[in-house]
């Protein structure tokens, strides 16, 4: 079974390999469809998002595609930034990821340790050429820190604690992060969800 990936991001898509090298699926990424055009994010929650995504790269390839959108929910904040995680300072691209995180520490700084709770959330959308889609959902709960800590991983990584630990994403190996991480918990789900499909 083929799936194409709904993105050109190369550390998704190593993870993605990664989590499904133990069944049979050809994981290919948009870079094999480079016709295919990108995706304009604007639905109000991660489901519409990854749902949107999955399906034009649907349609443009022919083939059944997996996206994914994810972002970080923090509690003192209602919730934000949500949707708009990776453009929350405004803009995408290089240093985006330092201005999301000084723009995030400086909302939170008057607010007290133990209401500093957030969760990040991921969304897998599994689109078919038949129209079928299926979604699932990851959640890693955790709480925002007082500075950025750590080399590894991206985006919130560096002030994100998830919970039960005091290191931050980006102070963990990658294999770690992943055993916690809400994009491994939803692909996790997904991948059982192949393996009843291919009844494996």
């Amino acid at each position: 079974m083929e799936i194409v990936l709904a993105t050109r991001n190369k550390k998704k898509i190593e993870e993605i390999r990664r989590i499904t090298a133990d069944h049979p699926v050809a994981i290919l990424s948009l870079d094999d469809y480079p016709h295919c055009p990108e995706t304009v994010e604007d639905r109000d929650s991660f489901e519409g998002n990854a749902v949107k995504k999955a399906v034009e790269v649907c349609q443009c390839t022919g083939k059944a595609s997996l996206a994914d959108d994810s972002g970080l929910e923090v509690d003192a904040l209602g919730g934000a930034p949500g949707v708009y995680s990776a453009r929350y300072a405004g803009g995408t691209g290089a240093g985006s990821d330092v201005r999301n995180n000084e723009k995030l520490l400086s909302e939170l700084a008057n607010v007290p340790d133990e209401k500093r709770g957030a969760r990040f959330v991921c969304c897998m959308a599994l689109a078919y050429p038949d129209g079928t889609v299926k979604t699932f959902f990851g959640y890693a709960e955790g709480c925002i820190g007082r500075q950025p800590r750590g080399k590894t991983g991206f985006g919130y990584d560096p002030v994100f604690i998830p919970k039960g630990y005091k290191r931050t994403f980006a102070e963990m190996s990658g294999q770690e992060k992943d055993s916690l991480s809400h994009r491994g918990k939803a692909l996790e789900k997904l991948a059982e969800f192949l393996r009843s499909q291919l009844h494996l």
